[in-house]
């Protein structure tokens, strides 16, 4: 079997006025994570594993920040991007792990729902997607609920 693993990270701040948008839902809090496009970090860490793992780049390269038509796109949008490219250079996803860390607000009544959008995304099998969520005990600028960040990991094999 010709399989390959990617590592993915992305981090972003906290502001005001933008909603929330992990793993591809919709989180009822009082701040958003800025961003050019909806800032989702779990999906963005996704995105970088993906294509790391393939060989083929990161999200700056293939969804440059100052491309105006990616202003504000929904990042499962990006995701089903990805997964036509890897299709297209022999590529399937096996599956992902990702972490989420944020202090607040409690992502445990979420999870199930974003391990659904991003499995139907690339239209895998759910349990191949495992997402998860941590705090830092209020440590460095996740802990202070300045930003959120995720990490990810993608096993992908040739198709």
């Amino acid at each position: 079997m010709n399989a390959r693993v990617g590592l993915g990270f992305d981090a972003h701040p906290l502001v005001e006025g933008r909603r929330l948008v992990l793993g591809g839902v919709d989180v009822p809090f009082e701040k958003g994570l800025s961003g050019h496009s909806d800032g989702d970090v779990a999906v963005h860490a996704l995105l970088d594993a993906l294509l790391g793992a393939a060989g083929l780049g990161d999200k700056g390269f293939h969804f440059p920040s100052n491309d105006p038509e990616l202003k504000g796109v929904s990042s499962l949008v990006l995701l089903g991007r990805v997964r036509s490219i890897l299709a297209g250079n022999g590529w399937r996803v096996v599956n992902l792990d990702a972490t989420i860390l944020a202090q607040r607000p409690r992502l445990e009544g979420f999870i199930g729902a974003m391990r659904q959008r991003v499995a139907g995304t690339l239209r895998i099998e759910e349990a191949r997607v495992s997402l998860k969520a941590t705090t830092t005990d209020f440590m460095g600028f996740t802990g202070r609920e300045d930003g959120m960040a995720a990490c990810a990991v993608a096993l992908v094999e040739a198709a």
